[in-house]
């Protein structure tokens, strides 16, 4: 195993750069999650770690050596693609262990690797089967044990759910965090799916057209995240973002329609703000945000109500069921800690103000 260094990368086609000095430290054995929307280059990124996408500047170092111009053979990584890539004329065992096959490793000691993956990914009664014969998951799980076999230093992951199902889905990702916890090899794994690399990974970077937005635990990503497309992104459903106004005199976010307490912050009065709330945080109140009911979708665990207030769509979750009807108006409110607030001008979060020291014991 060893730890994975990205400084200053930067890759270009032709004049249009589409990485931009993007600079990651992954510690020996972290999980890291690389996500964001189509097109943010998390993919590229890892393409460039793989040795498969050149690189126009900075260096990529896997543990103690700089791999910036070795062929992905020799960066002792292993990688698991979107597609299961199998040979469908090969049985499990001879897809797992191929690389060792070309490696000319010991058929005694490539029996052996491929049997304990087998058995850490389930996959003993199908060693003999046909790709065929066996289950979209079923495919994965192989080509995750050719990857184990190898015994790399590190693994890559290139958004390796996205052809399952859902259901499969969740239990792969079961089965990879499991499969992490016992290996505890170096991982970076790409997803668009945020709701993936919030369960999967150690830490999560969020990117953006190329660039990095923040980097963080799961929580401290969902709690604290630096500016609104963070805030946005992370969470499903997605944060709520409404426009206001600071008023000072009464500690609140002016929304037009209603106010918000924020209580008191070191804002100028007046200043244009982007309030943002979750869905979760959202609750029933007397003398809240007068807001109407547009569609109600009962999950059974959860109720999940879409609705209008000031012109702006707003999604609040209740655990508790409601017999809310479209064209009704209820009235929703926050708590002030559940609030956040970003600058209308730069996206920029505002941090709450740190809360004063207690009193002193002796």
């Amino acid at each position: 195993m060893a730890d994975v260094r990205i400084r200053d990368i930067r890759k270009s086609y032709g004049a249009l750069e589409v990485i931009h000095g993007v600079n990651v430290d992954i510690p020996d054995g972290e999980f890291v999650a690389l996500v964001g929307p189509s097109g943010c280059g998390k993919s590229t990124l890892l393409r460039m770690i793989a040795g498969l996408e050149p690189i126009n500047g900075g260096n990529i170092l896997i543990g103690d050596r700089v791999v910036d111009n070795l062929p992905p053979a020799e960066r002792d990584i292993a990688m698991v693609f979107q597609t299961y890539a199998l040979y469908p004329h090969k049985t499990v065992a001879a897809n797992m262990g191929f690389a060792l096959k070309l490696r000319r490793t010991d058929k005694a000691e490539i029996r052996k690797r491929v049997e304990q993956a087998a058995e850490i990914l389930g996959l003993t009664d199908y060693l003999d089967r046909l790709p065929r014969h066996l289950s979209g998951g079923q495919r994965q799980r192989v080509a995750m044990g050719r990857a184990i076999v190898r015994d790399p230093q590190v693994f890559l992951f290139d958004e390796p759910l996205s052809n399952l199902d859902a259901k499969l889905r969740i239990q792969m990702r079961t089965e990879i965090k499991e499969l992490h916890q016992r290996l505890k090899t170096t991982t970076v794994f790409v997803t668009h799916d945020q709701i993936e690399a919030m369960t999967l990974a150690d830490r999560v970077v969020v990117m953006q057209e190329g660039r990095i937005e923040q980097i963080g635990a799961p929580l401290e990503l969902y709690d604290a995240p630096v500016n609104e497309f963070v805030a946005s992104f992370i969470g499903a459903p997605s944060m709520n973002i409404l426009d206001g106004r600071y008023d000072a005199a009464r500690s609140c976010v002016d929304l037009g329609d209603g106010a918000l307490p924020v209580g008191a912050r070191d804002i100028a009065d007046g200043q244009k703000l982007r309030l943002g709330v979750r869905p979760e945080h959202l609750r029933l109140a007397s003398s809240g945000l007068a807001m109407q009911v547009s569609v109600v979708e009962p999950t059974g665990s959860e109720t999940l109500v879409f609705l209008k207030f000031a012109g702006a769509n707003v999604t609040a979750v209740f655990h508790e069921r409601h017999a809310f009807r479209p064209g009704e108006t209820i009235h929703l409110a926050a708590d002030p800690e559940n609030l956040h607030l970003f600058d209308a001008d730069t996206g920029l979060r505002i941090a709450p103000e740190a809360a004063p020291p207690g009193p002193a014991h002796s």
